[in-house]
């Protein structure tokens, strides 16, 4: 298996699979959770270049919030205990800089707006490239106020990443589409996170339409989990986001240490690529 190099721009990874007709998978990881520790061995393990020449695109790492927007209770539960255990912005930074030349894939900051705000969005976003981050998916960022906001964080060198709902009405799409630079994130339900059995009737019908309004990648959350789902959206999407149930699997190997709960989760994703 010829080995990729490291990929440090979403429009790079995603450009990639494209060329190769194939979809990426976007895991998410719980910034320090379930320990600080866990954080480098987990992106290193879901960023190896193995799992990036199979099809891992990119991976979202979750700053914890007192407050989540969206977040299931699996994933509120472990921003909760990070949060407990002292866990800081400072942190994660750290965290990611330290491991990331090992990390083949883009990293991506899904960090809420009042963390960006009481940093600062210029300070935030310089440091977050530092660590080498190369975006920020900010959930709680509607439009027309995300205009000001995106156009700085693409300033600082960092690619913007909104979310559109199934109920999010045509105009508005239109908008949160335009402010987006890296990917669309799509909420493949309409809800919180957390495992579903199966996707929505009307999900390819709603991709369709997105791809009218912009030639940007387009990955889809909440609810994917296994993978038959994985393999049923590389025909409408570019990317799969799964969440929950990488925490999930990260809570139950906790006792076995920092190694073994990223080993777990390097795995899954390589399950879930159907390897």
């Amino acid at each position: 298996m010829k080995t990729p190099c490291t990929v440090n721009t979403l429009g790079e990874s995603f450009g990639r699979l494209r060329a190769q007709k194939r979809m990426g998978l976007v895991p998410f990881v719980a910034g320090g959770f379930p320990e600080l520790a866990a954080l480098g061995p987990a992106l290193t393990a879901m960023g190896s270049a193995a799992n990036a020449e199979l099809g891992v695109a990119a991976i979202e790492v979750g700053f914890p919030f007192s407050d989540p927007i969206a977040d299931g209770p699996t994933i509120q539960a472990a921003f909760t205990e990070a949060l407990a255990a002292g866990v800081t912005v400072g942190d994660i930074f750290k965290s990611v800089a330290e491991v990331r030349p090992m990390v083949h894939v883009p990293l991506v900051a899904m960090v809420s707006y009042s963390i960006v705000y009481r940093w600062g969005v210029g300070r935030f976003c310089r440091e977050a490239k530092a660590a080498g981050f190369g975006g920020l998916i900010v959930p709680d960022l509607p439009p027309p106020e995300a205009e000001a906001v995106c156009d700085q964080v693409r300033g600082e060198g960092l690619d913007t990443v909104l979310l559109v709902a199934p109920t999010t009405r045509e105009a508005r799409r239109a908008e949160i589409t335009n402010l987006c630079s890296g990917f669309v994130y799509y909420l493949s339900v309409t809800g919180i996170t957390g495992e579903r059995d199966g996707l929505p009737a009307d999900l390819a019908g709603n991709i369709a339409g997105l791809r009218k309004l912009t030639d940007k990648p387009i990955c889809v959350g909440f609810g994917i989990h296994q993978a038959r789902q994985v393999a049923d959206l590389a025909r409408v999407a570019d990317g799969a986001i799964v969440g929950s149930a990488i925490v999930k699997r990260m809570k139950e190997n906790r006792e076995k240490g920092p190694a073994a709960v990223a080993a777990v989760v390097g795995e899954y994703c390589r399950q879930l690529l159907g390897q």
